[in-house]
């Protein structure tokens, strides 16, 4: 199989189903961001973290397959002529934002209350999670965008609210568990 087709040269590329749009397209920004939040994952697991982060930072990086293949199905094709989806992968869930959810809570309950904003940095590692949460935020903004055009699945967009969260708490947990130094924004008095 060959890796080029030649058939994005005019500037288009084809949704699963077959639908072209140009590749500015809202659809195509948004999960080509949350294929760039893919990576950035990877990078973040690619580091000297601890083991339970790693296999959760997989768990999400295969959630974000899921969300990119749903963004990446036109609509109007998503339900084949036999009546059966298209898309026959188990799509984002209420238990995917929960584990979320569960896990920020774990990580909080072993943090400092924060009292004040961080400036993100103190660690590469750590200021790999602050890039990562900064494209997830990306990412939700335009699939809510998507979303006031094409209504796309509320969970999907729950989960990228969800997971900027997450890549929030990981940072300050990660700085703890790291022994860096977390420095509070005090804004200068005038």
């Amino acid at each position: 199989m060959k890796i080029y087709t030649k058939t994005g040269d005019q500037g288009t590329t084809a949704l699963f189903g077959g639908t072209r749009v140009p590749k500015h397209h809202i659809r195509i920004e948004s999960y080509g961001t949350v294929d760039e939040l893919n990576s950035y994952l990877g990078l973040i697991r690619d580091q000297k973290i601890n083991q339970h982060y790693k296999e959760l930072l997989i768990h999400i990086q295969d959630r974000l397959f899921t969300v990119g293949a749903i963004l990446a199905t036109d609509p109007e094709k998503s339900i084949l002529k036999n009546g059966k989806e298209r898309l026959n992968i188990p799509k984002i869930s209420s238990n995917d934002i929960e584990r979320l959810e569960h896990e920020m809570d774990t990580m909080n309950d072993a943090l400092p209350p924060m009292t004040h904003f961080v400036l993100p940095g103190g660690h590469q590692t750590v200021s790999f999670c602050h890039i990562a949460r900064c494209v997830c935020r990306r990412a939700e903004r335009l699939v809510s965008e998507l979303n006031a055009i094409s209504p796309i699945d509320p969970n999907t967009l729950m989960y990228l609210n969800r997971l900027s969260d997450y890549l929030f708490v990981l940072a300050r947990k990660l700085s703890n568990d790291l022994q860096a130094n977390e420095i509070k924004w005090i804004p200068e008095k005038q």
